[in-house]
């Protein structure tokens, strides 16, 4: 049973010392930090099953706004938009990963999306034009979205060869992406300029 036991800690200690941190720092053509772009990283090497993030999949109306104005979801996941405004929101899509439409729903109520395509969905209120949002649908445990500074980190990624794609809403690319080759070992370090 020690046997067992000492195997299984060194299989963990094999899978734990085998996985890298990636930090990518996104500007914008200016040199100024891109806030919001999202960041991802694809690995042949990612675990199987559902994928989580410590966030919640939620797109608040809130003050006239999509509250996070980005939001990164898991492919699968249902998002659900509250209306936290004392007005009523028509949310919509016409984006190909996943096209929908929430009709009229006032304070305090509740409609949910599922989304099964991966890829970028850009949202608006049909009421509201000055509202708009995108959520970030990802096959990937391997994500996250910058800050204020245009950084972000992503821990527990697998060593190897992977490949990094970052989104941001005005990169001038197609899709608003840029996708590179990365090698994965240690720690990452990347800057990401805009075109």
């Amino acid at each position: 049973m020690l046997r067992m036991s000492a195997l299984a800690g060194s299989a963990l200690l094999a899978t734990v010392a085998s996985a890298g941190t990636v930090t990518v720092q996104v500007k914008a053509a200016n040199g100024a930090p891109v806030a919001d772009a999202v960041v991802m990283v694809a690995s042949t090497h990612a675990p199987a099953g559902p994928i989580r993030f410590p966030w919640p999949n939620v797109v608040k109306q809130q003050n006239i706004s999509f509250q996070p104005h980005v939001l990164i979801a898991p492919l699968g996941a249902s998002v659900t938009f509250p209306n936290m405004d004392n007005v009523r929101h028509h949310v919509y899509s016409f984006s190909r990963p996943k096209k929908f439409e929430l009709k009229l729903y006032g304070h305090e109520e509740t409609r949910t999306v599922a989304f099964d395509k991966p890829g970028v969905v850009a949202i608006g209120c049909n009421i509201h034009d000055q509202m708009s949002g995108f959520i970030v649908v990802v096959d990937t445990p391997y994500a996250a979205k910058t800050d204020a500074s245009g950084r972000a980190t992503i821990a527990n990624v697998p060593d190897g060869a992977a490949t990094l794609k970052v989104w941001a809403q005005g990169f001038h690319a197609p899709g608003n992406q840029i996708v590179a080759p990365i090698s994965v070992s240690g720690t990452v370090q990347k800057v990401v300029t805009a075109p």
